[in-house]
Formats: C-alpha cells, structure tokens, sequence
C-alpha cells in the first residue's frame, strides 16, 4: 500500500508521497514514488505512482526512453498536461497488458497502477491530473484542489478542512504532511521517508524535500499535531445535563 497527494494552488504545486512497499513483519521495503522531468525553463512535471511495483517501474522506465531517445511521442513534445496524462495512460496500460495474460503464469494477479502527473508547460498554468488503471484520467476542480492515490481515506478529511486556491505553499506543504500523518497513524503499510515537492507558479524549478522515519521536523509536527487534537477535543462543548444517553 503507499499513499500520494497533490494539491493545487492560485500559487503552484505541491506533491506528498510515502516510500513504503511492503510491511510484513519481518520485511520493510522502501522504494521512492515521485519523479521529476523537466526541460529547463519549458516544462516541469512530476509523476507520483501507486500500485504494482513492477508496472509503476516499467512505465517509468518507458518515459525515460522517450525522452532519451528524441520519440515523436514524449513529455518534451506533449501540448499541455491533459495529453500528458492520457500518454501516460496509454503507457500503463501497455504494460498492464503485457504482464496480465489470462493464460500465462501471472494469471490472476493484478498489475494495476495509478498515477498523479502534474506540473506546468509554458503558456499555460499550473495543473494536475489523475491517471487511473484504465488509463482515463481527472482533474482537480474547484471545490477539490488536490488529488490522491493509494490510501486515501485517513488523509482526506485535513484536506478537506484546509485547502482553498488562495492556500500559500507554505500552507499546502504542511497541509499534505498532516495529510500523510494521519494516514500513517492509520496504516502501517504507509510510512516514511516522506518526499515532498513545491513547485511555485512560472518558477519552472522544483524544490525538493525528503524526510526520514528520524527527521526532527517530522517528529516535531507528528508531536504538535497529535497534541493540538486532543486540546482541540478537550474544548468541545460538553454533552447537556439533560440529553438523553441510549445505552445497548
């Protein structure tokens, strides 16, 4: 399992993702699932990756070659980040196909994978899309400016809270940290280290983060913020005299 969010914001990007991909009790791997492109001064984009190890890899691997070989069909050449995503799709489905054949030795197993691309090409603002096993893929809207894949549902409810287009990075940054925490809390198949990227608006340049298991910062903020809930609970108003307590 892993965990990865992106948010978007009036002033740019960020993307949050764990490095965790198994958890057994005797075994603890990590491997790393944001990866950054860019053409300097043209484009930037950032890919986070959820899902089947192998296929995340090989379609990684894919778009390396592209861009490495000058193909006709590359992050350098796509128009704006809707048709990055769809060739993203296209890539992940490939490779889905390729390694699920009904009648061969991985049949049954499942080689799905989503991703999160998002990034800016010049001319055009900042953007996000999510790409799903199909290979179809959304965006962000209005009322939801962030994205996740993997296990999403212990760190949505900060975002929901938190997030508006008028959020500074600052904000978002630490917003998406919370957002991880909560879900490490909850799964302990998410967990550290913790990559974290900002990408301003027009900077064309991204600024990198990674936190490990030991970091102080990490520590500092799982610390304040688990304290901060129980205060902030402390403070609710109490139960009336006179409501009325069902007990089974």
């Amino acid at each position: 399992m892993t965990y990865c969010v992106a948010i978007t914001t009036d002033a740019g990007l960020v993307f949050c993702s764990d490095s965790r991909t198994n958890a057994g009790v005797d075994q603890v791997s990590t491997y790393g699932k944001m990866y950054h492109f860019e053409v300097p001064g043209e484009r930037q984009f950032v890919i986070l990756s959820a899902g089947n190890l192998a296929t995340t890899q090989a379609v990684v691997s894919q778009i390396k070659r592209d861009l490495r070989d000058n193909a006709a069909t590359s992050l350098k050449t796509m128009p704006d980040i809707s048709e990055a995503a769809s060739y993203l799709g296209e890539i992940s489905r490939q490779e889905q196909d390729r390694h699920s054949t009904p009648d061969g030795p991985n049949s049954g197993a499942s080689f799905e994978a989503s991703f999160i691309i998002g990034g800016q090409i010049l001319g055009d603002k900042p953007r996000l899309a999510m790409v799903y096993p199909q290979g179809n893929h959304i965006t962000t809207s209005k009322d939801t400016p962030y994205l996740q894949i993997g296990e999403s549902k212990y760190g949505k409810p900060i975002l929901d809270r938190i997030l508006t287009a008028g959020t500074s990075l600052e904000i978002a940054g630490r917003c998406a940290l919370v957002s991880m925490d909560s879900t490490m809390r909850s799964n302990l198949t998410v967990g550290p280290p913790i990559d974290l990227g900002v990408y301003p608006v027009d900077s064309f340049s991204l600024q990198r983060m990674r936190f490990e298991e030991d970091d102080d910062y990490l520590r500092s903020l799982t610390r304040s913020w688990n304290q901060n809930l129980i205060e902030a609970f402390d403070r609710l108003p109490p139960l009336a005299a006179d409501t009325p307590l069902e007990l089974d």
